[in-house]
């Protein structure tokens, strides 16, 4: 059942993912041309994962949640679905942003493989970060405006990842050992997706769906 509600949320946003992935692939040809292409690495995952929003927007308008609970899936797969596909979508993401990264650095562009770390764990750790926020938002709150409250939480989170790293770096220095902050705050980032992942779980069990 959990396979039928992914391949439904795909269906639903399929015209969207194909635009984002299109326009992050685009886009970083384009950056290369001024800075580098790697550092679409940072945009990629919030970019694609504002499908899932999109929907929760079409559920809501469907009204599908009066009807997908009268179904045999239980309501932690409902909300489970909705996480899986965040990440999935995060993860396409980050494919795309590869394209133009692979095919410049065949051509000759410098692309170092630290680079590409440094920035996807970056990417990675805001999208998980407003992801954690924004997700239980959109179920609990007015779903049309849960892409609204995604931007408000991805620029949340980079002040977030700035003060961790901040924080980290009062006990590892970053400087001359970069990678190590910045991957300890995507396993921050991970934990706190999967608390948030509980709590919604905990919040929608419970909540009356009328």
């Amino acid at each position: 059942m959990m396979k039928g509600l992914l391949l439904k949320d795909l269906y639903i946003a399929k015209s969207n993912i194909l635009v984002i992935i299109g326009s992050l692939i685009v886009l970083g040809f384009g950056l290369s041309v001024l800075i580098e292409a790697s550092a679409l690495l940072v945009l990629a995952p919030p970019c694609a994962t504002t499908a899932v929003f999109i929907s929760i927007t079409s559920d809501a308008n469907s009204k599908w949640s009066k009807n997908v609970i009268t179904m045999p899936v239980s309501r932690s797969q409902i909300i489970g679905e909705k996480f899986i596909l965040f990440i999935i979508l995060s993860v396409l993401g980050i494919m795309a942003a590869l394209i133009p990264c692979g095919v410049l650095a065949i051509f000759g562009a410098e692309i170092t493989l630290a680079s590409l770390l440094l920035y996807g764990s970056i990417g990675v750790s805001a999208a998980l970060f407003a992801g954690c926020f924004s997700l239980p938002c959109a179920y609990f709150f007015d779903p049309d405006k849960s892409q609204i409250v995604f931007l408000m939480s991805f620029l949340a989170s980079t002040g977030i990842i700035v003060a961790l790293v901040l924080l980290i770096n009062l006990f590892i220095p970053v400087k001359g050992n970069i990678l190590l902050p910045f991957n300890i705050v995507l396993i921050i980032a991970a934990i706190f997706f999967f608390v948030s992942h509980k709590i919604a779980v905990m919040a929608y069990q419970k909540k009356d769906i009328t």
